[in-house]
């Protein structure tokens, strides 16, 4: 695992150098709408065959799932890899953007890392190991609950269909917090969480790339990660709730009871296990 750590850690870096050194510079003629309010620029995917040439060099029976190319080989074992996170936040200059690379073995995500290009602040953990950030040790906060928390959320642009169950759940978190944050990069956010920035965090429709990493990450923190019911299904399901102890439980409280209500079941079937 010490290679493998150390060949993410020098793929993301690399990437990290690329991205920054092209933040702001990025010509609209190179922006590319996949699908509604859903973008990739062409430093998205150079980032990730940067990325996928350092890891298959190394490892090349180890199997590739990225965000913009389809995924190749292996199944046991595969790196997951969000080449830029944050791509309507790096077309528009705002600078909160990540990159992301997880190594799954065995349907387990044994290893997470990831990179702040622009403050240049590197998160990473492997199982059992403990989560760090630029080698400092971190934990998550020590918030007794939401009226002590300050939440993370991430909105569903990319899924119109669930924005009414979404702002249900935002009704009931809002005022039990000290705040709500939005920035639009949910492999940072997931990070800050690990380090004790933010208490909490919740969003849905959120794809593997987006959560893998950040995911053990906080729970090599101390935090605890599930899906909408307090299930480990959140990388099948793409909803998340993550959080310390007190924080998670508060959060999936409202979660858990919003999307199984009668009112709502009709629009949150395919988020109900």
């Amino acid at each position: 695992m010490r290679r493998r750590i150390e060949v993410a850690r020098e793929a993301i870096l690399s990437a990290g150098s690329f991205i920054r050194e092209t933040f702001g510079r990025e010509m609209a003629g190179e922006i590319e709408e996949k699908n509604k309010n859903d973008f990739v620029t062409q430093a998205d995917r150079l980032s990730e065959k940067m990325i996928t040439k350092t890891l298959m060099r190394a490892f090349p029976d180890i199997g590739v799932l990225g965000e913009e190319f389809a995924r190749r080989g292996g199944e046991e074992e595969y790196w997951v890899i969000d080449p830029l996170d944050g791509t309507t936040n790096f077309i528009h200059g705002y600078p909160f953007i990540g990159i992301s690379i997880a190594l799954v073995q065995r349907g387990e995500v044994s290893l997470g890392v990831v990179y702040d290009p622009l403050r240049e602040e590197l998160f990473e953990a492997v199982r059992g190991g403990g989560a760090f950030c630029n080698g400092e040790r971190m934990r998550v906060s020590g918030a007794g609950g939401l009226s002590q928390a300050l939440i993370g959320t991430g909105f569903p642009f990319k899924a119109e269909e669930y924005l009414d169950i979404y702002v249900e759940s935002f009704k009931r978190i809002l005022p039990a917090c000290r705040g709500i944050r939005r920035a639009g990069a949910a492999v940072l956010d997931l990070s800050h969480v690990a380090a004790g920035r933010l208490d909490g965090f919740w969003e849905l429709h959120l794809k593997p790339w987006d959560m893998a990493a950040g995911a053990l990450i906080i729970r090599e923190a101390g935090g605890i990660v599930s899906d909408f019911f307090g299930q480990a299904g959140f990388l099948s399901s793409g909803n998340i709730v993550a959080g310390n102890p007190a924080v998670h439980k508060e959060i999936l409280e409202i979660t858990s009871n919003v999307f199984a209500s009668a009112e709502l079941k009709g629009l949150a079937n395919d988020l109900i296990p």
